[in-house]
């Protein structure tokens, strides 16, 4: 595009310029066709709805519609119709682009009009070159422009004349409505533009707004038909020989020989002002120029308007009329000029001298060109008239004061909207009281320094530089401090100023918009006149080489600035004071909807001040509020994408963004950016699907290496700050450097790449684009190519440089760090300016430049794939990367609430596989314990006739499950990082963590898995040497039986049930007493238990064997246990008091240990089986993973003997009795004379030949398939309840547990539950989990007995009648194919089935139809049984104890603070790293200080910062920086203090319970700080709810 404009503005020069005579005469440029009556353009409604623009008529187009980012905006698509032509217009000014005049539609070739240059002379017709080849149709550029004016609001036609002014495009002054026949002054279209310049007359520079310039006006206007063309003849009249420049719409321009349809009667303007170069200048002296598009005789009140307030007008002219009425009648202040063209044919000497007489014109006053003068003689000669009369010219009038003539004359003036006017008497209050700017910023705008000290404040909070104060005591009293200052900003209320520009901008609609426009316009005014002043003021200085006020005046340039964003600022600062006050104060509720007007305005398309520019600070609680009403009001279209810029000082940055974007940051000469802007563009629908957004943020920014702030020791740190802020919140970041000065390039390649490490480090993703200003060398690719090597060379060596200071040595290249390419990476754009301002256009390949540039960010941001964040996570980021700059080093560990809560989501999920993993294997292991169980028994699946074969087979099925839910589970993660979209990507530097932690999880219930076949295959072997005995003493029994029965039917007596009972009594006396069974006798636990624990310890030493021999291990346990932390204490002597820290890491680990220890013990015995050594050998084997935990406790070896003594002394007395239960319960004798009953009443019912059937099947039913039934139901109880649990969002993940118990512990109120949760916390904790199970199941509901029930039934009854289709032999038989059917299920009891087995001689028909029957009638009863048992005696009965399982899961790794002992949250157990949402004072872990034995207040979160020491064993014993605790501690992350209010959760409870603490501990009373007593237990809940993320 740039090479056609180019070749398009050579093809003007040579026309205009070396051309020796005006072309031959034609119309006047643009003038309608010969012969068409003006009348027929009058047709403005027919236009519009030509040009697209009918609708707009009624609704003017505004600047959010203007600026809206879309399809036509970002492509080449060129113009296809007349409806294209004023937006193709509109984008190209928005972009100041030279060319958008050029406009012209473009239609898809036809075949029919394509020719072939191809073809020879011969066949060439001549007729056809003498066809017009141009269409009729061809809109001129001046009816585009003037039905824009027209169908635009009073901002967009501003915004039309600046950028048209930029362009050095002329700019309408009178707008005409052809259908109303009426014309408007464009005054206040006009009022934004601002010019300087310097007059030769002066000797410096003037610096304005145009419109009230007062300054001479020279018009030109057309009588009648002319042949020259007066609008090209002003082009050259206005250009040097330099510079030629299309100022004003002529007939040889694109599409300026059109017709005009509705512009005739269009005042154009422009102006000429010198540089004060004599050599460049054409006229020494400013001058405005207008131009009347038509002929003065249709437009009389335009020519009487000119001639009211112009000092000269010439009139072009072909021919006069020698009465010329219109010229002599006007009544004018203006001198008239006569220009001529003697080569018409209509041309009469007579008639301009009459005319000339009638209105006593002299010479001077009449110039005709004949024959004999070329184009430059003529307009040389006619400059020279316009320079004699501006020298002579007292004729000189402001835009402004024209105002009342056009009222005068019945001219309509833009500014006199009622809206308009009452925006200005209101701006027009406030501004007309600035006497002195800094006298007024110190009586009107109080919150400025009050703020100043409250930014020391925060950052004094954050980088606490103490020196020998405590630490909490320092922050107590900076809150206080800053409590005060709060106090002191209400006291001074609000200023008049402030409350009435308050009270402007409360007013809806299109008011505030005029009132803030004119706030600017005139603080810009004030601002510049100050500027000038001390301008001067510093010129003189410097001649005098005065250096004493030198400083002083360069600190008021810096002070002068006033503009809206310091009344803006006001605002913030009243309204964040404001919420110190109670929430019912009627001060602070008069400030409430402050954010939500701010947010409007937001939407209105002015810029929201983001980092204040002087305080160097953002208001967190007012930028915060402001976007959160923004987002409330866009909701659900809130989705942005974030585009920055950054760069030395006065680069260009603003003008860059205004030139891409249309957008207005400030730029006024002498005001540079301060701080950092963002400003909302919406983004069209055709648009928004690509780019997956609703609104694009532009940032400005602040220049880095400032001069303002260069004198500063902090300046480096300052741009450090600012560079990190806003390359975090982007998504794009334009950088500006410039390659010519390498050391200031290698500074801000530094502060850019330190921006970008960091983002990396905390997962943000943007991305940069270098662009290279000032850039026109015609061998720039080839410089190009060497610049960007050298480019990436510097990148490459900040990032070493960088990585080296923020210790990140990983980082070696730019590349590691972000996604660069030298080739796209880079954007070169050339000068600003084509030529010498102030009347030297924009330069075209600036414009051409920078739309490329737009265009390759929005590819990127198309391309990148980027998850667009919403309006409330924008502001999570400002405010967690803020509190993270502010600190002396970058905090890289912050976690705000986008990556807390992407975490949260994260855990749930991964929370919810994993459990779906463990309940899986809980089923399958249930099954396997199942066959295991049945193994040599009827209901036996299995056919191996080992027990080791089986165990070794269950093993590997369940190494094969477990793999599988290990693949499953790593599958879903990978799955969630691929599909997952929002803000996953921060959460990203945890997946492998995680897939570590899965891997993990695999290996423990490996484990875990494998050690519950072990003991189910155990416990299955104990019992089969038992079940073997029986079934062999049955048998015989039976045998006696039946031969007994065959006995007494011989004798044909007919015997009595008692004589039966004797007879029976006889033969079981004589069979018992014959069967031979070796006693079972009592083994000594204690000396197995205590031959495990010695080779536990076998590798710990001699002294350990000497501990171990001190006394018997039946002499521990029993008792609780005490220990003296001897080694301990001397090793932990110096600053704090280690007794008393040693006696609660006793405490703490060994009541930790001995509750696990003896729940696995309690889990054991609830089995009833025998004891084996696996059990001890568990114990021991959970002891050291606690020990090896808490290194701490794990170093003192005397405390780990003493401990797993009691524990083994303990483990041993009730193991023993588990024992000898165990033998009580399956002695042979025992077992056999339990049977007696049966045997004795199976005796009778056989030899009375009674039916068994109704007997047996009820039998069969209570005795076997109700007890399995039961079984299976309290074994799949467990995974049922917790599955339930995790449901609730406290059990959900280890945060929302924490967050949780904490709450709850507040709610209680109650010392003693703080004591157990800090002195006990496993034990508390569990006990905490057990209550809320009790709680959710209290209601007796049995919605999972009853699913469980019903599964067994329709197995039982599937299985029966499986069985009745197959032949059986007898009851027996039958009852073992049902119980092998039932095998993978239930476990039917042997014991019972060896009794129901005894001589059974039941029909098996009948049996099975009864047992369809009782099982149905079991039904019932197993309900109701379910119902009437509470949920503490159902706990008692499982196999999986819910509240351990949901403790060691949401636990996760069980580690603590090494510091204040707070549990750490990370999910999973494999983490690296280990962090805690909130810390403690130390003195609740019952640090004290040693010399005052006062308990101790640090904070860990906020000593990390400070700098304090400390020591532990860790560091063996050597005082260590807090601020390097990651030496000693690597795995541990202490995410300092994010503000005062951080921790008050846990301030609050030692301040309310100091004295019980103390009193408790054993120690004194701690010191508390002030502001700890005066938190509240909402502001407690309130930071515990910061603390955890919690919405």
């Amino acid at each position: 595009m740039a090479e056609s404009v180019s070749e398009m503005e050579s093809s003007n020069d040579e026309k205009h310029g070396v051309s020796d005579s005006f072309p031959a005469p034609c119309c006047e440029e643009g003038n309608n066709t010969p012969g068409a009556p003006e009348s027929d353009q009058r047709h403005l409604t027919s236009l519009l709805e030509e040009l697209g623009l009918d609708h707009h008529d009624r609704e003017k187009l505004s600047l959010s519609t203007l600026l809206r980012i879309e399809e036509k905006t970002i492509t080449d698509e060129p113009a296809k119709c007349n409806s294209d032509l004023p937006w193709y217009f509109l984008k190209k000014l928005m972009m100041v682009n030279v060319t958008a005049r050029n406009v012209k539609c473009t239609p898809a070739p036809h075949e029919s009009n394509r020719q072939d240059y191809t073809d020879d002379l011969d066949d060439l017709d001549f007729d056809d070159l003498d066809e017009s080849t141009i269409s009729g149709d061809k809109l001129n550029p001046l009816d585009i422009i003037t039905a824009l004016f027209l169908c635009s609001d009073g901002f967009v036609q501003q915004e039309m004349a600046l950028k048209m002014s930029m362009c050095q495009f002329s700019v309408p002054l009178l707008l005409p409505n052809c259908d109303t026949k009426q014309c408007t002054l464009m005054l206040w279209a006009m009022r934004d533009i601002v010019k300087k310049y310097r007059p030769q007359s002066l000797s410096g520079f003037i610096e304005e707004r145009i419109v009230v310039s007062e300054l001479p006006m020279i018009s030109f206007v057309r009588l009648g038909e002319c042949s020259l063309s007066k609008s090209e003849i002003l082009n050259k009249l206005l250009s040097n020989s330099q510079q030629n420049h299309d100022t004003f719409v002529h007939s040889y321009m694109e599409g300026g020989d059109s017709p005009r349809r509705i512009s005739n009667g269009l005042v154009e303007m422009t102006w000429y002002l010198p540089c004060g170069n004599k050599n460049m200048d054409v006229f020494s002296e400013p001058v405005a120029v207008a131009n009347l598009r038509g002929d003065i005789a249709s437009f009389e009140t335009q020519f009487s308007f000119l001639c009211h307030t112009s000092a000269a007008v010439f009139v072009f002219f072909d021919a006069l009329d020698s009465e010329c009425e219109l010229l002599t009648n006007q009544n004018h202040k203006a001198q008239i000029f006569l220009v001529g063209n003697r080569q018409s044919k209509d041309f009469k000497l007579d008639a301009v001298k009459k005319v000339a007489t009638k209105l006593r014109l002299n010479k001077s006053n009449i110039l005709l060109k004949d024959k004999n003068m070329n184009d430059a003689d003529f307009v040389k000669d006619l400059r020279e008239r316009v320079s004699n009369k501006l020298e002579n010219s007292k004729v000189k009038m402001g835009i402004e004061k024209m105002a009342d003539v056009a009222h005068d004359l019945g001219i309509w003036v833009d500014e006199d909207a009622s809206e308009c006017q009452t925006a200005r008497t209101n701006a027009d209050a406030i501004t007309s009281e600035i006497k002195d700017i800094l006298e007024y910023k110190e009586s009107e705008l109080l919150q400025g320094q009050t703020w100043k000290q409250i930014t020391r404040l925060e950052k004094e909070e954050l980088q606490l530089k103490i020196g020998s104060e405590n630490i909490e005591m320092y922050k107590s009293n900076l809150k206080l401090e800053k409590k005060e200052l709060r106090k002191k900003q209400n006291s001074h209320g609000m200023s008049k100023a402030m409350t009435c520009f308050i009270n402007a901008i409360s007013i809806p609609g299109i008011q505030r918009c005029y009132f803030l426009k004119w706030m600017r316009m005139n603080l810009d005014n004030v601002s510049r006149e100050k500027l000038f002043d001390l301008g001067e003021q510093y010129k003189e200085k410097c001649k005098n080489s005065d250096n004493k006020g030198i400083k002083e005046i360069e600190q008021q340039l810096s002070n002068s600035s006033l503009g809206t964003e310091h009344f803006f600022r006001e605002m913030g600062q009243l309204y964040e004071a404001s919420l110190s006050l109670p929430e019912t104060d009627p001060a602070r509720q008069k400030l409430q909807h402050l954010p939500k007007l701010c947010a409007e305005l937001m939407l209105a398309g002015f810029p929201l001040e983001l980092v204040d520019g002087e305080a160097s600070n953002i208001p967190l609680r007012w930028v915060t509020d402001v976007l959160s009403q923004l987002n409330a009001l866009l909701s659900p279209k809130n989705k942005i994408l974030v585009v920055t810029v950054l760069g030395v000082q006065s680069t260009g940055k603003s003008t860059l963004l205004n030139t891409m974007f249309g957008v207005q940051f400030a730029v006024s000469s002498g005001r540079c950016t301060r701080g950092a802007f963002m400003l909302l563009i919406q983004i069209n629908e055709d648009v928004r699907k690509d780019l997956n957004c609703d609104f694009m943020v532009i940032i400005d920014t602040e220049g880095l290496k400032s001069q303002e702030l260069a004198q500063l020791d902090n300046s480096y740190e300052h741009d450090n700050e600012l560079a990190t802020l806003v390359v975090g919140l982007s998504d794009i970041t334009i950088i500006n450097i410039a390659m010519e000065n390498s050391a200031e390039m290698k500074d801000i390649l530094q502060i850019v790449v330190h921006a970008f490490l960091r983002m990396k480090e905390v997962k943000k993703k943007p991305k940069c684009q270098f662009v290279h200003q000032n850039v026109s060398d015609v061998s720039a690719p080839d410089k190009n190519l060497r610049d960007r090597k050298l480019l990436l060379e510097q990148l490459n060596e900040m990032t070493q440089a960088a990585a080296k200071m923020e210790k990140k040595e990983k980082y070696s290249s730019f590349t590691d760090v972000m996604e660069y390419s030298p080739d796209t990476g880079n954007c070169y754009i050339p000068g600003l300016w084509n030529g010498n301002p102030p009347m030297a256009p924009v330069n075209a390949g600036y414009s051409e430049a920078v739309y490329e540039l737009k265009k390759n960010i929005i590819h990127i941001l198309r391309s990148c794939g980027s998850s667009a964040n919403n309006i409330s996570e924008f502001t999570e980021w400002t405010k967690s990367l803020w509190t993270a700059v502010k600190h002396e080093n970058f905090i890289f560990s912050f976690r705000n609430s986008l990556v807390a809560d992407e975490y949260m989501k994260l855990c749930t999920q991964i929370n919810k596989w994993e459990w779906d993993f463990k309940k899986e294997m809980y089923t399958w292991v249930t099954r396997a314990e199942t066959r295991i169980s049945n193994f040599g028994t009827a209901a036996d699946k299995s056919n191996k006739s080992d027990m080791r074969e089986l165990l070794m087979l269950k093993k590997r099925e369940a190494l094969t499950e477990l793999l599988k839910g290990e693949e499953k589970l790593l599958g879903n993660l990978k799955q969630y990082f691929k599909e997952t979209g929002g803000n996953v990507y921060l959460v990203e530097g945890y997946k492998q963590e995680f897939e570590n932690s899965a891997k993990s999880l695999r290996g423990e219930m490996e484990g875990s898995v494998n050690n519950q076949l072990t003991a189910a295959a155990r416990i299955r072997e104990g019992r089969t040497e038992l079940d073997n005995i029986q079934e062999k003493q049955t048998k015989e029994l039976e045998g006696r039986v039946n031969a007994l029965i065959a006995e007494c039917r011989k004798t044909n007596v007919k015997m009595t049930e008692e004589e039966l009972v004797k007879e029976f009594e006889k033969m079981w006396t004589k069979t018992v007493s014959e069967l031979s069974s070796s006693e079972m006798k009592f083994e000594d636990i204690f000396n197995s238990v205590s031959h495990r624990l010695r080779a536990n310890l076998s590798n710990k030493g001699s002294h350990v064997n000497s501990l171990l021999n001190q006394k018997s291990l039946d002499q521990y346990g029993g008792f609780p246990f005490k220990y003296t932390a001897e080694g301990l204490f001397k090793r932990l002597k110096g600053m704090f008091s280690s007794q008393s820290h040693t006696k609660a890491v006793q405490q703490t680990a060994s009541e930790s240990i001995i509750a696990a220890c003896s729940q696995i013990v309690s889990e054991k015995k609830k089995k009833k089986s025998n004891y084996c050594d696996a059990y001890i050998e568990e114990i021991l084997n959970m002891i050291d993973d606690k020990l090896l935990n808490n290194p701490d406790v794990g170093k003192d070896i005397t405390f780990e003997v003493s401990l797993k003594l009691h524990i083994c002394g303990d483990a041993a007395i009730r193991f023993q009795e588990m024992h000898e239960d165990f033998i009580r319960e399956n002695d042979p004798h025992r077992r056999l004379n339990e049977n007696k009953e049966t045997f004795c009443s199976r005796f009778k019912d056989v030899f009375y030949n009674v039916d068994q059937c109704q007997k047996k099947a009820e039998e069969f039913t209570d005795r076997c398939l109700k007890p399995a039934v039961e079984d299976f139901v309290n074994r799949s109880l467990g995974p049922d309840i917790i599955g339930e649990m995790r449901t609730s969002e406290t059990f959900s993940t280890g945060i929302s547990f924490q967050y949780s118990l904490l709450l709850d512990l507040t709610s209680k109120d109650d010392f003693k539950e703080y004591q157990s949760f800090l002195c006990s916390y496993e034990k508390y904790v569990k006990e905490w989990i057990l209550n809320k199970i009790v709680e959710r199941f209290s209601n007796a509901s049995t919605m999972f007995e009853d699913k469980h029930l019903q599964s067994c039934i329709r197995s039982i009854n599937n299985a029966i009648q499986k069985v009745k289709t197959e032949k059986s032999d007898n009851v027996k038989s039958f009852v073992e194919v049902v119980c092998q059917e039932l095998g993978d299920k239930l476990v039917i009891d042997q014991k019972a089935l060896g009794a129901f087995n005894i001589l059974n001689n039941a029909n098996q028909e009948q049996f099975a139809n009864r047992l369809t029957e009782c099982v149905k009638e079991m039904e019932q009863p197993l309900t109701d049984q379910f119902k009437k048992a509470n949920i503490q005696t159902k706990l008692q009965n499982l196999h999986v104890n819910p509240q351990n399982e949901l403790f060691n899961t949401l636990i996760g790794c069980g580690k603590g603070c090494p510091f204040c002992g707070a549990p750490c949250e990370a999910g999973g157990t494999a983490h690296k790293e280990h962090f805690a949402s909130i810390h403690r004072p130390d003195g609740l872990a019952r640090r004290s200080w040693i010399k005052s034995g006062k308990l101790s207040i640090d904070i860990c979160s906020s000593s990390v910062s400070s700098d304090n020491r400390f020591r532990c064993s860790a560091s063996n014993d050597g005082w260590h920086p807090f601020k390097d605790y990651k030496e000693i501690h690597p795995d541990w992350t202490i995410k300092p203090d994010a503000n005062l209010e951080a921790s008050d959760y846990w301030k609050y409870v030692m301040a309310k319970y100091n004295e019980q603490l103390a009193e408790a501990f054993h120690l004194k009373p701690a010191d508390i700080p002030a502001a700890w007593n005066e938190i509240t237990p909402e502001q407690a809940e309130e930071s515990l709810k910061e603390s955890f993320h919690i919405k």
